[in-house]
């Protein structure tokens, strides 16, 4: 019989439930169903449950309202009509993993201690399991992408935030309490962009947000000082200063843009050269901005990291661009299921 999957993505403005099969050449996603996030912790968990059974329905896996069990009628069905076998969950930090309880994400506002796996175990009657978004693409990246047959590997989000997933000794790595790899916490200069509550900090440097708050410090210098730019300026930049947009202008040639995609390439280094020294992997892999601009960023990246970093750690560690690219965040929530089935 075939088994299925199921994933589930919790944002704050958006979630996701998913369907996939695993398969010793990777993860074949079957189905997909977004939505906008509901207004409390228990709509969402209903939707997504009923986004879940809907799918596992269209794809001939078993029928019956949201919060009967998918996986007793799936077991009833004869011949090789495929079963859910476990439910992954992906969510944003804080959380307690062992508990399945989700602490206050800044993004999801409301959700104070919310256990999302006991209303999945009792709908859906298979194993389910939390992680943290980094967690969850580590897990993915490792099992699918390109970390796949390393032992020791860290994944960067560098998306809207900063935060690592570790798999360290070819096991998933969460800490005393579900905080490791927080790295976007680490600060780097001692003044800077904010990013997680601190200002110089890694994410304040390396995430979409923080590259937008270091453009818009660093353009009302460049204006003083008589020179121009292709960006936004004033109150436009403010209002629609993108990473998308300083790396579209320095792919133009804007200067003022070059420069702060190059001081954001230093600090991904320096930050790089860090977890190089500390954890000494075999690969370091970068998800959403570094894999769309890998191009600009390698230069200024590599050159720093052979500076900062210990030479005979470096020459063990691959710094890759995700594998699974675009697809790595509906995979992640897939990994955590299977993650589950194996733990």
């Amino acid at each position: 019989m075939r088994r299925l999957l199921g994933g589930m993505d919790i944002g704050g403005t958006k979630c996701a439930a998913v369907i996939g099969e695993a398969s010793e050449d990777g993860i074949d996603i079957v189905g997909k169903r977004s939505f906008p996030t509901p207004g409390t912790p228990e709509e969402t968990l209903a939707a997504l449950i009923a986004a879940l059974a809907a799918l596992l329905e269209e794809h001939g896996a078993g029928g019956g309202e949201a919060g009967t069990s998918v996986a007793a009628s799936s077991s009833e069905a004869c011949g090789r009509r495929p079963a859910l076998a476990a439910v992954g969950v992906s969510c944003g930090g804080p959380l307690d993993s062992e508990a399945g309880l989700v602490l206050s994400p800044p993004n999801l506002p409301g959700w104070d201690g919310i256990d999302v796996l006991t209303p999945l175990r009792e709908a859906f009657g298979v194993p389910a399991a939390l992680q943290n978004d980094a967690n969850a693409c580590a897990l993915a990246e490792w099992r699918w992408g390109a970390g796949r047959g390393t032992r020791h590997m860290a994944f960067l989000t560098f998306g809207t935030g900063m935060g690592a997933g570790l798999i360290l000794n070819g096991r998933l790595y969460a800490g005393a309490n579900d905080m490791a790899g927080e790295v976007g916490h680490i600060r780097m200069r001692d003044e800077g962009p904010l990013g997680y509550g601190k200002a110089g900090s890694f994410e304040g440097f390396c995430s979409g947000g923080g590259m937008t708050r270091l453009g818009i410090g660093m353009i009302g210098e460049w204006l003083q000082a008589g020179k121009t730019t292709l960006l936004p300026t004033g109150a436009d930049a403010e209002q629609s200063l993108t990473a998308r947009l300083i790396f579209e202008a320095a792919e133009q040639g804007d200067e003022l843009a070059a420069l702060i995609v190059r001081v954001t390439g230093i600090e991904l280094g320096r930050g790089l050269a860090v977890i190089v020294d500390m954890l000494n992997p075999e690969a370091i892999v970068i998800g959403s901005i570094y894999t769309r601009q890998e191009r600009q960023l390698v230069p200024v990246v590599l050159e720093t990291l052979r500076r900062e970093a210990l030479p005979r750690s470096l020459a063990a560690c691959r710094i890759l661009p995700s594998g699974l690219r675009e697809h790595v965040g509906d995979a992640a929530s897939l990994s955590v299921a299977l993650h589950a089935l194996e733990t």
